[in-house]
């Protein structure tokens, strides 16, 4: 017996036909130690609850500034640059059982706990549901047809991006979608995987966090056991090209490696990051 699509199933069913999207993809494997070293001693210090997530997010920002090409949106044609670096997160509500996403607003501008904080502050909104926007959008979301729903996300991204309106009456925010996309997988016990960017999302590329594992590495010749994350990209070959993927992935493992430089202290001016 056939049932009713629900959910992200229904949403996945309204956005996608064919494939005939300019995507491609990429992923890096970085050592972890420094950035597993932040988490403690955040997590040590009292802070909010830091993870590898929340850090990887800062360090697409710092790519994205690196990388100024990348933070424009395309509309009509042209390249109009973006107010802000915002950077999207996808989280879990429900108990984990369904999907949304929170967007920070200069998120290269913030410091790792300020990240964590506002995700965690967000996502209690989102569970608790007194964030009248996403409730809009998730009524919405219940009650078209997938048919209606997929004309109903392209309009949504044609007013929120293309026309750069906010309205969140109707549950649409401007760029709703930020400047880029952050997803984990490792929560999930998963190293690797590679995340589709759908047409309504705007954005040049969606990064997947894996899970922290111990791998044997060559480093002067030797074999050790380091812990190593893998990060995965899928870029929009419409904003992106390859030299400057790898500037942005340069840019990001440049972050990774040293997470404590660009992590602003207090009493201290945040960390100024140059655009290439």
């Amino acid at each position: 017996m056939s049932a009713r699509l629900h959910g992200w199933r229904k949403l996945a069913g309204s956005t996608w036909g064919s494939p005939n999207d300019p995507q491609f993809f990429g992923d890096m494997d970085i050592d972890a130690a420094a950035m597993l070293e932040t988490v403690e001693t955040l997590r040590e210090s009292g802070s909010a609850h830091v993870t590898m997530t929340h850090l990887v997010g800062r360090a697409v920002a710092h790519g994205l500034v690196a990388v100024p090409e990348l933070t424009v949106r395309l509309a009509r044609g042209r390249e109009h640059p973006r107010d802000s670096v915002d950077v999207f997160f996808i989280v879990s509500t429900d108990g984990g059982a369904d999907l949304s996403g929170i967007k920070v607003a200069q998120a290269d501008r913030k410091g790792i706990v300020e990240i964590a904080e506002e995700l965690a502050a967000g996502q209690q909104s989102l569970s608790d549901g007194s964030d009248a926007s996403f409730g809009r959008a998730k009524k919405m979301l219940s009650i078209l047809p997938p048919r209606v729903l997929h004309q109903a996300l392209r309009m949504s991204a044609w007013l929120t991006s293309d026309l750069d309106l906010d309205l969140p009456k109707l549950g649409m925010r401007r760029e709703s979608f930020g400047s880029a996309m952050v997803t984990s997988v490792g929560m999930w016990g998963v190293v690797r995987a590679y995340s589709p960017l759908a047409s309504y999302y705007r954005v040049p590329v969606l990064v997947c966090v894996g899970a922290v594992t111990q791998r044997p590495v060559a480093i002067q010749g030797r074999v050790v056991v380091r812990p190593i994350v893998t990060l995965t990209a899928t870029f929009d070959h419409r904003y992106v090209d390859g030299a400057q993927a790898a500037r942005f992935a340069h840019a990001v493992q440049e972050y990774c490696a040293h997470p404590a430089l660009f992590e602003p202290v207090a009493g201290v001016d945040a960390p100024v990051t140059t655009r290439a």
